[in-house]
Formats: structure tokens, C-alpha cells, sequence
């Protein structure tokens, strides 16, 4: 960890460790939960031969009779959402029948897939005293299971798959709230939806939500989306487990495709599952009231059963790392936490996404999208040097000597930008213009850092050139300002720089025995301001 120049009490400045980084900023315990791999042995691989040949064929038959005889029986769901729609509940006749039959086929169907028993602990609750079953971890398409034995409630479910050829009459036959990721108003839409069924005093079918809102491997519970628990009601949590020694159901961001996953399994001679049903979660006043809290405390307790660590994760992270891929960055590279981020960092989405496709430009050079201290020098068109290396070390924050995207976010928002301030920028300024005469020369401008850096010979005509868009051959105070203020690491290396000078210049008059009780400045006060400020800015 680098250290840093500190100001004492009597006007003398020394050299320090930096203050702890706040463990609530630090990598969580899972990096990856959007990752998993079959791994097979080569007794599993003879396995799946023999299965392929003789128990894989006979599944297929027996699904397609069951699509064969459920064809019928969709026509059924479509007619009852033709007439009635969303707008209200299905008759009591209707909804029973509708629930008898799905329950029916959906058993049928899993049966011959391999999920021979599904093992139910505890009991559901009626929807008068649980509106809403919160299940987790979601992990697999095969999930669906869950509405099996919580005999079949309304879920949230995406638009797309209301449109997938006789699945989607089924869909509809249990009165779902369709979710578009793609349409602006569609959050606002979902959850006025589902505040009206919660509300209804078991008017409307019982609710189903998965509140992960995407699919993890269930090492961790990521961030609950407050969807389920902006209404304030009480909530069943649901936990799935899927005790296998061969896991051929999770499907993950990173691994394999939904066929592949599907035929692994009906290679299995069975799959088992859990389906465990824990006692209602009665929201006090202060959770009613925070709809985050409430579902926290919730992942909390259902974290507690599992026996897993809870993460940040959020679906955002998904399209992070799959805009890393495009990047040609490994796609974990875009694992940022992005609940934790944005609600610390007060970032967007479109702000961390911007900084992934500058963090893309610096890190392409580099082998396993991380930042070292070359790329990191070769990015700022400077030399390695002190103080250049006391920045990058405050940007590695567990100190392996790379800074990955997480890193980078972290230290431009916490680092740079509290120390690029407007009197920071125009010190530094005054301090390039040595004939103050409101501009910057190329030449004034590689005298100071040649001295800075200690070599004679340093070009720095590139980084010149980039700062001076307009090629006037000088730089103006404004296009300066404009430079500085667009790219924050240079603010953080300049007070790093004077902190140094600083730190020199006391160390040369403790050395030569001078009196100290009315210290001198190395730098203008305004610097002492800024850099104090950015130093000591805590996580």
C-alpha cells in the first residue's frame, strides 16, 4: 500500500499509510455468480453416450405426446385471456380449472425430464396471508418447477416468452404480468400491477416472483429487485435447491447454452430438487416504509437458510459484462457490483458504461483485462515515476499490482474527482504558464515536467498535442480546464506530485536541524486544501 504525505499539527508534513478502505467498498465474497460450467468425467461422458441412445429417445417420445395432448388444453388459457385478459381476475371455476390442468401437465411433463420426486418442505401459505412467494435462488429455466407445488399462482414473467408457441397460452391462462426490459415504462407498469393484485385480499391469484430477476449459480443471493416488496404486504420466502452430484441444470451468463443444459438432463437417469417453503415475513413499519430494507432483511433470512453470502450483484452487472465481451474484454471484466456502486458512487448505469469502454482502451493492450502500471503510464502519456506510482497504488485497492474495471470506477469517482476542483485546475495552470502570459506553451510545458520527472530528455509533445485540440501550438486557459476536467486522473497525480514536493522539501530542512515552529510552504495553500480533502475522503 503507498503512503502519503500527512500535515501534523506544528506545520510539519510526514510520511503516512493511508486511511483503511472501507470494508463495504471491498470485492465481494463471490466474484463471479453469473458463471458455471459442467465439469464431466469420463465415467459421466460413457454415461451420456448410453443415455443418448437408449434413455434420451424415450423422453423425447413421451414429451412429444404430452405437447400432443396439451395442445387441446392451451386453447382453453387462450379464451379465458381473451375474454378476460388482465383487466380482472378469472372466475373462481375457471381460475381452479385452469390451475387443475396446468398442474396436471406441468407434473406430467417434469416427470419426463427426470425430475422423478420433487421434495416439499414446510407448507404454502393462502394468499389472504401471504400475497407474494418470493423464491430464490433463481438459477434455471427448469425454476418453473416451483409452480408445480405452489399450485400454480400468477407470475412475473418477461413479455418475450408470451409469445413462445404453446407456452404462451399456458402463460396466460394464469393471468401473468408481462415485463418488458426494452420499453422505458414497463418498471412503473409492473409494479402498479402488482401493488393492485397484493392489495386485492385474495381477489387475484396468488403472486410468484423471483426477485434476483436473473439467473446466478447459486453460490450467492445477489441484490432482490424491490419489486415484491414495494407494496408492503407479507411475503412467503420460497428456497429451490437442487442437490445433484451432477449439476446439468444451472444456466448462468457465462456457460453453457439452454440446449445443451436441457440434454444433459434428460441424459441424467433423475434430477432431484427442493422445493422448502419458510414461514411468512410480516414487514414491521420502518420496512413497509423502505422497500429496500424490506427486501434485504428478507435476502438476509433466506441467505441464513441457505448457508450462502449475499452479494451486490444486480442484473445491470449482466449487461455490463456482456458490453465487456463486445469490448474484446473477458466478460467479468464488467462485474462491478453495480447495486452497491450506484448507491455509494451515486452513478448510472450509462455513467459506469461510459468509463468501461475508456477502461477498454487502456486495459486492450493488457492480458486478462486488468490495468497495469505500464498500461496505466502509457494511458496518461507519462514516465513511471514517484508520483505516478502513488496513484496507481491508491487505485489497486487490494494491492495485487493491476486495477480492474471495479478499481477504476471506484478510484475515479473516490480519488480524481474530489481532487479535480476548479482551484486545483487553475494552480496547476498558473504553474504551467511560467511567463504568465494566459497561455501554455509546448515548451513551458515539457520544462516543468522534465524538472517534475527528473528526465531531460522526456517528450512530451503527445500528451501536448492531445490537450491542445484546436492546434494553435498553446493552451489556453479554458481548453486547459476542459482537458483537465474530462480526464480526473491528472488532477489526483498533480496534488499527488506536490505531496511529494512537499514531503522533500521537509525532510531537507529536518535534515539540515531548522527550526520548525514557523514552518514554510512549499506549495500555496489551495493546494493543501484539495489534496487534504481528496487524501482524507473516506470510501
Amino acid at each position: 500500500m503507498s503512503s502519503l504525505s500527512w500535515p501534523l499539527r506544528d506545520g510539519r508534513w510526514r510520511r503516512v499509510f493511508p486511511v483503511s478502505r472501507q470494508s463495504s467498498l471491498y470485492q465481494p465474497t463471490v466474484l463471479n455468480p453469473f458463471i458455471y460450467q459442467v465439469r464431466l468425467g469420463v465415467t459421466d461422458k460413457l454415461r451420456i453416450v448410453l443415455a443418448s441412445i437408449t434413455l434420451l429417445p424415450l423422453r423425447v417420445v413421451c414429451i412429444f405426446v404430452l405437447a400432443i395432448f396439451a395442445w387441446p388444453c392451451s386453447l382453453f388459457g387462450r379464451l379465458c385471456h381473451y375474454t378476460y385478459g388482465n383487466r380482472e381476475p378469472f372466475p373462481s371455476w375457471k381460475r381452479r380449472v385452469s390451475q387443475v390442468m396446468l398442474k396436471v401437465l406441468g407434473r406430467a411433463f417434469f416427470f419426463c425430464v427426470g425430475f422423478i420426486q420433487i421434495k416439499v418442505k414446510g407448507k404454502r401459505a393462502e394468499a389472504t396471508e401471504a400475497p407474494i412467494l418470493v423464491v430464490a435462488p433463481h438459477s434455471t429455466f427448469f425454476d418453473a418447477v416451483v409452480n408445480i407445488v405452489a399450485d400454480i399462482p400468477s407470475i412475473v414473467s418477461r413479455a418475450e416468452n408470451a409469445d413462445v408457441p404453446l407456452l404462451g397460452p399456458f402463460l396466460h391462462s394464469v393471468q401473468p404480468i408481462l415485463v418488458s426490459r426494452n420499453d422505458t415504462d414497463s418498471r412503473k407498469h409492473t409494479i402498479e400491477e402488482i401493488t393492485k393484485r397484493a392489495t386485492s385480499k385474495g381477489k387475484w391469484p396468488q403472486l410468484m416472483i423471483f426477485p434476483e430477476g436473473t439467473c446466478t449459480n447459486r453460490a450467492c443471493l445477489i441484490t432482490f429487485k424491490s419489486g415484491a416488496f414495494i407494496p408492503g404486504v407479507p411475503v412467503q420466502p420460497v428456497l429451490i435447491r437442487y442437490p445433484n452430484r451432477l449439476d446439468t441444470v444451472t444456466w448462468t451468463w457465462q456457460g453453457h447454452a439452454a440446449s445443451v443444459l436441457t440434454y444433459l438432463t434428460l441424459c441424467q437417469p433423475y434430477t432431484n430438487v427442493e422445493v422448502e417453503f419458510l414461514p411468512v415475513y410480516v414487514p414491521n413499519a420502518e420496512e413497509r416504509s423502505d422497500p429496500f430494507l424490506y427486501a434485504n432483511r428478507v435476502r438476509s433470512t433466506m441467505a441464513t437458510e441457505l448457508d450462502v453470502p449475499m452479494t451486490d450483484h444486480t442484473f445491470e452487472d449482466c449487461r455490463l459484462m456482456i458490453s465487456a465481451g463486445e469490448l474484446t474484454l473477458p466478460m467479468e471484466a464488467g462485474l462491478v457490483e453495480f447495486t452497491k456502486i450506484s448507491r455509494k458512487l451515486n452513478l448510472k448505469w450509462d455513467n459506469v458504461r461510459k468509463q468501461l469502454d475508456c477502461f477498454a482502451t487502456i486495459a486492450s493492450k493488457s492480458k486478462g483485462g486488468r490495468i497495469g502500471i505500464e498500461e496505466f503510464a502509457e494511458h496518461l502519456k507519462l514516465p513511471i515515476s514517484p508520483p505516478l506510482r502513488e496513484v496507481f497504488a491508491l487505485f489497486d485497492r487490494n494491492g495485487d499490482g493491476t486495477i480492474d474495471f471495479r478499481e477504476y470506477v471506484i478510484g475515479l469517482v473516490i480519488l480524481c474527482s474530489p481532487a479535480n476542483t476548479e482551484e486545483t485546475v487553475r494552480f496547476a495552470f498558473q504553474m504551467f504558464d511560467i511567463d504568465e502570459d494566459g497561455y501554455i506553451t509546448e515548451d513551458e510545458f515539457s520544462s516543468l515536467l522534465r524538472s517534475a520527472f527528473s528526465l531531460h530528455d522526456l517528450d512530451v509533445s503527445q500528451l501536448f498535442k492531445t490537450i491542445d485540440v484546436n492546434g494553435h501550438g498553446k493552451i489556453s486557459y479554458e481548453t486547459f480546464r476542459e482537458f483537465a476536467l474530462t480526464h480526473p486522473e491528472y488532477a489526483k497525480l498533480f496534488t499527488t506530485y506536490l505531496d511529494l514536493q512537499r514531503y522533500k522539501a521537509w525532510q531537507s530542512i529536518t535534515d539540515d536541524d531548522v527550526d520548525l515552529e514557523k514552518p514554510q510552504k512549499v506549495a500555496p495553500s489551495i493546494c493543501e486544501d484539495s489534496c487534504e480533502s481528496s487524501d482524507k475522503k473516506e470510501d
